[in-house]
C-alpha cells in the first residue's frame, strides 16, 4: 500500500447557492490538517495523503471529510474537532464517535 491513509476534504462550491462544504471554510480547514500533519511527519509514501475532492454527496452535514481505508466519515466544525480526529484516530486509531457520521447508503 502506497499510502497507508487518505484523506478526502470535500471543498465543492456549488454555483447554484446550495449549501456546500466550501461554504464552510473546508479548503482552509483542508489546509490546517496539512500543515498538522506536515509538522508531525505523517505525509508522503508510506505514511498519509491528503487530497482535495469534489463533491462527496453530504451538502446537509458538512464540512465533511473521509479516511480511508476505514471509510470513516467525519463532520467537522472548528480547528478542534480536526485535532481530535487527529489525535484520536490518526495517530491512536480511534474512530472519534462525536464527530463520525453515517457513510452513505448505496442506491
Amino acid at each position: 500500500m502506497y499510502y497507508q491513509k487518505h484523506i478526502f476534504f470535500c471543498i465543492n462550491q456549488k454555483s447554484n447557492g446550495k449549501t456546500c462544504c466550501q461554504d464552510h471554510h473546508a479548503s482552509e480547514f483542508r489546509a490546517y490538517m496539512h500543515k498538522k500533519l506536515d509538522d508531525l511527519n505523517l505525509l508522503g509514501a508510506g505514511k498519509i495523503r491528503i487530497n482535495k475532492s469534489g463533491c462527496l454527496g453530504r451538502c446537509e452535514l458538512g464540512p465533511v471529510l473521509v479516511i480511508y481505508p476505514e471509510g470513516v466519515w467525519y463532520s467537522y466544525e472548528s480547528t478542534h474537532d480536526l485535532d481530535e480526529i487527529i489525535q484520536e484516530h490518526i495517530l491512536s486509531g480511534k474512530i472519534v464517535q462525536n464527530l463520525r457520521i453515517d457513510p452513505p447508503i448505496d442506491d
